[in-house]
């Protein structure tokens, strides 16, 4: 399994902006597409956004576009994603995920289980 560990999470009124982060030590994921997942209370967990070294493919949710996006430092081994404008209903847990799928644009017909290896989780708080 790939270690994965987030950060950037916290409370940020509507409107305002995050930038969460994902490092992978030790590991280069040429191979696996990684993910950003969420999940608020009560509901499935959703990808948000995804991408690949493998293809260069990506991948955001209708929900996000326009307002998040996701990079990597290959150097730093580490993804972000970019949270702006947000919104109450982006108040969720975001999880990184990867060891699954190796390309983004395989994502519909795979599900959060199908990703083997799952950072600790940050709690995003959009609120006033």
């Amino acid at each position: 399994q790939v270690q994965l560990v987030e950060s950037g999470g916290g409370l940020v009124q509507p409107g305002g902006s995050l930038r969460l982060s994902c490092a992978h030590p030790g590991f280069t994921l040429d191979y696996y597409a990684i993910v950003w997942f969420r999940q608020a209370p009560g509901k499935e967990r959703e990808a948000v956004s995804c991408i690949a070294n493998s293809d260069k493919s990506t991948y955001d949710a209708d929900s996000v576009k326009g307002r998040f996006s996701m990079s990597r430092d290959n150097a730093k081994k580490t993804v972000y994603l970019q949270m702006n404008s947000l919104k109450p209903e982006d108040t969720a847990v975001y999880y990184c995920a990867t060891d699954g799928p190796p390309s983004c644009a395989m994502l519909s017909d795979h599900n959060w289980t199908d990703f083997a290896s799952w950072g600790q989780g940050t709690q995003v708080t959009v609120s006033s």
